[in-house]
């Protein structure tokens, strides 16, 4: 009783002085913080979907502390315009997870690098050869083969009466369509020990890299890596580079060996060429931790996102008719749709912004961090804190979105609505200066993904599986899967 009589004062001292505080610096309102843990017990494991009820109540700006990092969550399109594109500098920082620090990758990585010289000539070659309409146009035969790995798969599975596994065959696909862009080899096979192996060494980048780590929160405890993050990331980490050494190295060994032959249609021939030429003063390092980040950021979300397509379709059949029927009309009778059909393809076209908007592959996106006090909508951005968008939120605002509950791709055909960056109702893929540089592949790998699947088989579900509807989906990652894994049966039209 003595100690309770003790207590209660205390509290209610810090509390008027926490709120005299907040009055006073004129911070983003939000929920009261607990001593020491802040509101993390308030978020659980669907951060994404504890910030947007907490919004309803604090608004599209608001405040959090999680552990001893204070961070504000923007809820709707005018605060992420605001924050990303108007004061896009000062916000252009971003939070280190400790997961990513594995082998020195965030001092290296076009993720995390600060907005400078290396940066941006790494995002200029990224834009302007890379993942140019050009270089794209100029690899695509290389994707075309390999949809035709994934065709053959499912019609293997066709023929046994066999169900698909979505997501692992999205995934081997999406590897198969990078490694031929990047490297114009084939990364995986299906069915095999080493698709076994290059798929966990990828997911578990991508795993401890979403992974909630109390030394995130709580600094003091990064040396001692209670859960063992470090010392996972490490190891994934180092296994993922050593197998991008091994292609650099191939191919610098071929091009000494062989000087003056053909080069090939890849990423890698661009990348070894700028190295060469020394023009923008890139390392080895630098080829080996982009090659990492396109592979882990590529696959897992492409992978996800795959799986919500066809998950969304099987569950409206009517939508997947819809599709069906336009493919037919434009591609005819051919097996393989053609990249550059994709823009006489409105309605899937549809398909893709609508299951983004519904389930968008990083709700919350990367973190940004806030390099000098800012004033946002009125209240004081103090520097170094952590800025968190709330892209699932929005994707899910009654009042942007007509029935935002329901899979309506109908919703996009009279709007002129993008998710390249520039529409902030639709941000899956970030915007500003940080927008993912890989959009422009991964668009293509959802579409021609889709189509593919789509254009050759009808599709049901597999026995016991139960409802394709499954609205669940899995606790926070880098990317947010469904709760259960889509299992489908691929049958003849």
């Amino acid at each position: 009783m003595e100690t309770m009589t003790l207590l209660l004062p205390l509290f209610f001292i810090a509390l008027t002085y926490f709120l005299s505080w907040r009055r006073r610096r004129n911070l983003p309102p939000g929920p009261f913080p607990l001593p020491i843990i802040g509101n993390l017990l308030q978020i659980g494991s669907k951060p994404h979907q504890s910030f947007a009820q907490l919004s309803k109540k604090y608004g599209p700006l608001m405040s959090v502390q999680l552990g001893s990092v204070y961070t504000v969550i923007a809820s709707s399109p005018e605060m992420a315009k605001e924050i990303l594109q108007k004061h896009g500098q000062v916000f252009s920082g971003r939070t280190i997870a400790q997961a990513a620090q594995a082998c020195g990758h965030d001092q290296i990585s076009i993720g995390f690098l600060p907005v400078a010289t290396t940066w941006r000539d790494m995002r200029k070659i990224c834009k302007e050869q890379m993942f140019s309409h050009h270089s794209l146009e100029s690899s695509k035969e290389l994707r075309h083969e390999k949809l035709q790995k994934l065709l053959d798969y499912a019609q293997k599975c066709c023929e046994a009466g066999r169900a698909v596994d979505i997501r692992e065959a999205a995934f081997i696909t999406t590897l198969n369509l990078m490694s031929a862009t990047l490297f114009s080899t084939q990364a995986t096979e299906f069915d095999s020990e080493a698709t076994k192996e290059f798929k966990e060494v990828i997911e578990g980048v991508a795993v401890i890299v979403g992974e909630p780590n109390f030394a995130d929160y709580f600094p003091i405890l990064k040396p001692f890596d209670l859960q063992g993050i470090k010392r996972r990331a490490n190891s994934y980490f180092g296994r993922l580079l050593k197998l991008m050494e091994r292609y650099l190295n191939e191919r610098l060994e071929s091009r000494r060996l062989n000087p003056d032959a053909p080069k090939k249609n890849d990423f890698l021939e661009t990348l070894v060429d700028i190295i060469q030429a020394d023009e923008y003063k890139l390392t080895t390092d630098h080829v080996t931790h982009l090659m990492l980040d396109l592979f882990v950021g590529g696959s897992e979300t492409s992978a996800t996102s795959l799986e919500w397509i066809m998950s969304e379709l099987v569950s409206n059949p009517s939508k997947l008719a819809k599709v069906k029927a336009e493919l037919k009309s434009v591609v005819g009778e051919k097996k393989v749709v053609s990249e550059s059909e994709m823009a006489r393809l409105p309605y899937l076209q549809a398909v893709i912004k609508e299951v983004l908007r519904l389930h968008p592959p990083g709700p919350l996106l990367l973190p940004r961090k806030a390099g000098s006090d800012q004033v946002v909508n009125g209240y004081l951005i103090p520097k170094g804190t952590q800025l968190l968008f709330n892209v699932w939120a929005m994707g899910r605002d009654p009042s942007i979105w007509k029935n935002p509950e329901s899979f309506e791709p109908e919703r996009f055909l009279n709007q002129n609505i993008d998710y390249k960056g520039q529409d902030f109702e639709l941000i899956p893929f970030g915007s500003g200066r940080r927008i993912c540089p890989g959009m422009p592949l991964a668009d293509r790998i959802m579409h021609m993904t889709t189509a593919t699947l789509v254009h050759n088989f009808d599709w049901k579900l597999e026995d016991g599986a139960g409802d394709a509807d499954h609205k669940g989906d899995d606790p926070f990652g880098l990317a947010i899967r469904r709760a259960t894994p889509l299992r489908i049966i691929p049958l003849k039209p």
